[in-house]
């Protein structure tokens, strides 16, 4: 996946360590940052360090689970530490509704702004649009072994 790097905006912030983009948290996991076109009080991008281009590249495992739950967890406390008294959201967009080929949890600290965002980050249940992070948790939970 080297090729992603040289092309992926996402990938190009990860690698390299003199990226004008400021990072609001950083592990061997993920990196968060605001977006660059903000759609709410709030709003963060949580990335995987490694490149995935989608949400459909994610398959039920203990591996996607883990590193969506982390995911998901990371905006959670960015949140809860810069907005605490606000609704948040986290959600992912699959193709074709996805921005940039790399997997990003959007965290939102409600409301939208404008408030026309909100028909941009809607679910539209079996047709896609948004995914909750949560309901992507539940898709990716792995099955329980039957020892």
């Amino acid at each position: 996946m080297a090729g992603e790097s040289q092309t992926c905006i996402f990938c190009q912030i990860v690698n390299d360590p003199n990226s004008a983009t400021r990072l609001l948290h950083t592990d061997e996991k993920v990196v968060a940052f605001q977006d660059i076109k903000p759609a709410a009080r709030r709003h963060y991008l949580v990335i995987p360090n490694e490149h995935i281009p989608t949400v459909r590249d994610l398959q039920r495992s203990d591996e996607d689970y883990s590193l969506v739950k982390h995911m998901l967890r990371v905006g959670q406390e960015l949140l809860q530490k810069d907005a605490p008294q606000t609704i948040h959201r986290f959600g992912f967009h699959p193709p074709p509704f996805n921005s940039v080929d790399h997997l990003h949890l959007h965290c939102f600290a409600l409301p939208y702004m404008p408030r026309w965002k909100v028909v941009k980050y809607k679910s539209l249940g079996p047709f896609g649009g948004f995914i909750e992070a949560e309901k992507l948790l539940e898709k990716l939970r792995p099955l329980p072994s039957n020892v």
